[in-house]
């Protein structure tokens, strides 16, 4: 074992699970924590300060230190990485064995193998996703399950890896008594095991990062990529990420983002569900910010279309892929004329992401490639957009904060939120952090928006469209009628984790303040399935 280094975890650590938690690894691990950890924490508690200061009516901005870095037209990004000129279409999901070979084999650009918002982090989860991540590089992934053989292509897609968020602590692994930072974790051993032999086989490693809301947690990233990449002997400016814009924050400062990472950059991407649920928890303490029913917040509302074009030109004038949004859609298979009106949604949804000038897209499902490779094939010639310039955007700060919305908050909208929240909820505390519901791909996103809504309307005591108000005691009545139906939609939830569920958005709605995330607040039943007291998470049982 190396020296400050605990595991803590019952679960069965056996090749080829310790093929990964080698004392290298390891090793590498601790020298990244002593580095970084004391700045990852000076950045949450300023996490916080900014929401005080937005909570006491400070408007979100541009920030006016960083004004000479937008003003300034001669920098740019680093130029596309092996495999990363065309990434029309990207698939994404969990690193389960057999999603991440129908992943790589489904005829998409690129594979966002994911840590964070579509994984339940159960040890079993993170360990063995980079098990299997480091034999699908190395090609030694082929299996066999109930008879199916399951084998990568000789093409498959190019692996992208996003961890978890700097908000997360990885508590199985503490280093001098103290949690490691789970993006740390995440990146580190990926990054430890593969980045020679990605670079070996003409790749190289290749993230996403999550859920930033400053340009110094991107200057973060920068540096442990500095020091990473000096650590094991690869050239600098070898990595490439991609930053997901899904804070409201970050949407003020996506100049800085990608100047503090450019000789990394692989451009942002619109984490469209994310950002709509940090737009309603950045903006809790503003009363004319509440939002109509979900479906109604769409890319077209004037907040998120303000966002888009401003992300477009921000990359595009650094000339870095500026990506668009996930289609959650998964096919109707039992129901043609109902998977028809879904698809002619997808491909309307990826022909204004085209024509807009983004250079790629995100989907959930395999059979979704074919109808957004199709839009993008038809009406983007090239590998990218970069020269798509959008210099006829103008883009103030009153545009990302225009909440009107049109829409109502209906009975029908408060039950989607509330089965959405509980059977993802319910599904996560099992291990399972991405489900098919109602025939949408969700993730943590979704639950996410719900949770807050919900919080939202009953803290502003909003009306639905019939006239009635909407209380605690009108939430809790839905959540009784709708739970009994949750199994069915999500079969696979346990009745004692729905009623983990049920317990924790009852709590979250009666809450002064929406807590920051859901996994955060519900990582405590993980640890614990995994035979681990949680003292740090602890107090958000």
């Amino acid at each position: 074992m190396v020296a400050g280094v605990q595991i803590h975890t019952k679960v069965d650590i056996s090749n080829p699970q310790s093929d990964i938690l080698t004392d290298g690894a390891l090793t590498f691990l601790a020298a990244l924590h002593r580095t970084f950890e004391s700045t990852r924490h000076s950045l949450l508690v300023a996490r916080d300060d900014a929401q005080r200061k937005f909570d006491s009516g400070v408007p979100l901005d541009f920030p006016l230190e960083t004004a000479h870095i937008r003003a300034e037209p001669s920098w740019h990004c680093a130029p596309p990485a092996p495999g990363l000129e065309d990434r029309r279409v990207e698939i994404t999901g969990p690193p389960d064995r057999k999603m991440v070979i129908n992943a790589l084999n489904s005829g998409a650009k690129t594979f966002m193998a994911d840590f964070e918002d579509s994984n339940a982090p159960t040890f079993a989860n993170v360990i063995n996703g980079q098990v299997n991540l480091r034999d699908a590089i190395r090609r030694q992934i082929d299996f066999e399950s109930g008879g199916k053989q399951y084998k990568l292509s000789e093409k498959p897609a190019v692996l992208i890896v996003r961890p978890r968020g700097w908000h997360l602590d990885e508590t199985r692994i503490t280093i001098d008594n103290a949690p490691i930072s789970a993006s740390l974790f995440d990146f580190a051993l990926y990054f430890y095991h593969n980045a020679k032999e990605l670079i070996k086989r003409g790749s190289g490693p290749y993230f996403y990062l999550p859920k930033m809301e400053h340009y110094l947690e991107a200057r973060l990233w920068n540096d442990v990529f500095l020091f990473s990449q000096s650590y094991i002997g690869i050239a600098h400016n070898t990595i490439r990420a991609t930053v997901l814009i899904e804070t409201l924050p970050a949407a003020f400062q996506m100049e800085e983002i990608l100047f503090e990472l450019r000789n990394h950059s692989a451009g942002l991407n619109c984490g469209r569900w994310d950002y709509i649920f940090s737009a309603i928890k950045k903006r809790r303490a503003d009363k004319s910010a509440v939002l109509p029913d979900r479906k109604d917040v769409t890319m077209t509302v004037p907040f998120m279309d303000s966002y888009v074009r401003l992300l477009i030109q921000t990359c595009h004038r650094r000339k870095v892929a500026a990506m668009g949004g996930m289609s959650a859609q998964i096919p109707i298979k039992d129901d043609l004329q109902a998977n028809e009106v879904a698809m002619e949604k997808v491909r309307a949804d990826k022909f204004r992401e085209v024509t807009a000038g983004h250079d790629g897209t995100w989907i959930a499902h395999p059979l979704i490639n074919q109808i957004a490779r199709k839009v993008f094939d038809e009406n983007m010639l090239g590998p990218n957009q970069y020269h798509i310039r959008r210099e006829d955007v103008k883009v103030a700060a009153a545009d990302l904060l225009n909440a009107s919305v049109p829409g109502k908050i209906t009975e029908d909208g408060i039950r989607s939120n509330i089965s959405v929240a509980l059977a993802y909820c319910g599904a996560w505390i099992g291990g399972n952090g991405c489900i098919p519901i109602n025939y949408l791909m969700e993730d943590a996103a979704t639950a996410e928006i719900a949770r807050v809504q919900l919080w939202q309307w009953v803290k502003y005591g909003a009306r639905i469209d019939t006239g009635e108000q909407i209380t605690t005691q009108y939430v809790d009545r839905i959540i009784a009628e709708q739970a009994p139906g949750i199994k069915k939609i999500a079969p696979g939830v346990k009745e004692s984790h729905l009623k983990i569920a049920k317990k924790y958005l009852t709590a979250q709605i009666r809450q002064q303040w929406p807590s920051e995330f859901l996994t955060s607040d519900l990582m405590p039943y993980l640890t614990m399935a995994d035979g681990v007291e949680d003292k740090w998470y602890r107090n958000s049982l």
